[in-house]
């Protein structure tokens, strides 16, 4: 989301906000979200604060979340795609299922906080009857999906995003690649990812393996070794992706404005958002508040099995953090 508002908001600053917007409009809407999601935007189309005041500014949003959601569908790879061998064609997967899930944060006084939510955690899902693990809502729907998040953990969303695979490795590789650094070599033989110790230019694909990677490893000390925190690494590792991809999208576009052209296209091409999502107003209020700093959180979890499925449940501190994401509890520190 970071990362798709830093090319919206940018081609704005820069003057292109009139093409721009014509690619802008062509963005899939998701619909059904609007009983589920919670009002920024009254009846005619305003922008409205928690008391119904209109607002003018977008900076003068009140603080929202935003579901922003990668989806594992390969739907619009096709066979004759270069990568196709890496990321599968549509039967690769039995349904869709939601591969990144994370809320984001944006606070009215500046700044903006994220945290994962574990593909792994075990929730009840909303109009099933019973529980499952959270990735599982999103092949009943987005509806489901955001239900659940809503429901079940409390969360208010006011907006949702969704990107797919061939999109997000279509947009790094508009973007010129993002840059990642390691400690050490590092791969994950299933995912494809292969890297030297280094800070490193990722291209689509790479930013692909290193964001879905479950088996993560690096070389150390003679041998290699899997990272043991599992899931909970992946969802750090997705955070600190997101947070270099808009630091470079920004970056890049400032330099080089006229690049936004096919940033866009591929973002119209392969990202879904909700009706009532207004990119423009809603990038200038992220680019705002992520000027103001960015805070990473990881959701406290513990490992459980539920039959023959392991999976993760809320752990110490969870509520605290939850809170802060309802709009109920202060932000908590980061150790």
């Amino acid at each position: 989301m970071l990362l798709v508002m830093a090319v919206v908001a940018t081609s704005a600053v820069v003057g292109l906000t009139r093409a721009a917007d014509s690619r802008v409009a062509e963005v899939e809407r998701v619909e059904g979200l609007s009983g589920l999601l919670a009002g920024s935007v009254d009846a005619d189309g305003n922008l409205v604060d928690e008391n119904g005041n209109v607002l003018d500014d977008p900076v003068d949003l009140p603080s929202e979340n935003y579901l922003l959601v990668g989806s594992d569908t390969r739907e619009g790879i096709r066979e004759d795609d270069p990568d196709f061998g890496v990321i599968g064609d549509a039967t690769a997967v039995s349904g869709q299922r939601a591969d990144t899930i994370m809320v984001l944060r944006r606070e009215l006084d500046g700044g903006a906080a994220i945290v994962s939510l574990p593909r792994d955690l075990w929730v009840e899902i909303p109009g099933t009857g019973g529980s499952n693990r959270i990735n599982a809502a999103y092949n009943g729907g987005a509806e489901r999906l955001v239900a659940t998040v809503v429901e079940t953990l409390g969360i208010p969303i006011h907006h949702y995003v969704e990107v797919n695979f061939v999109g997000f490795r279509d947009i790094v590789n508009e973007l010129g690649g993002v840059t990642i650094c390691f400690p050490y070599p590092t791969r994950d033989v299933k995912a494809g990812l292969d890297q030297p110790a280094g800070c490193n230019l990722l291209d689509g694909l790479q930013a692909l393996a290193f964001a879905r990677s479950r088996t993560y490893q690096e070389f150390r000390e003679g041998q290699w070794r899997t990272d043991p925190t599992a899931d909970i690494g992946r969802t750090q590792r997705q955070q600190q992706f997101i947070s270099a991809a808009a630091d470079g999208a920004i970056a890049r576009l400032t330099d080089q404005p006229f690049a936004s052209g096919d940033l866009i296209t591929a973002l119209s091409a392969s990202v879904k958002v909700d009706d009532t999502l207004d990119p423009f107003l809603a990038a200038a209020a992220l680019k705002q508040s992520y000027s103001g700093g960015f805070t990473r959180y990881s959701l406290p979890v513990f490992g459980d099995t539920v039959g023959d499925k392991s999976v993760l449940r809320l752990g110490k501190g969870s509520t605290e953090l939850l809170d802060y994401f309802r709009g109920a509890g202060p932000a908590p520190a980061i150790e």
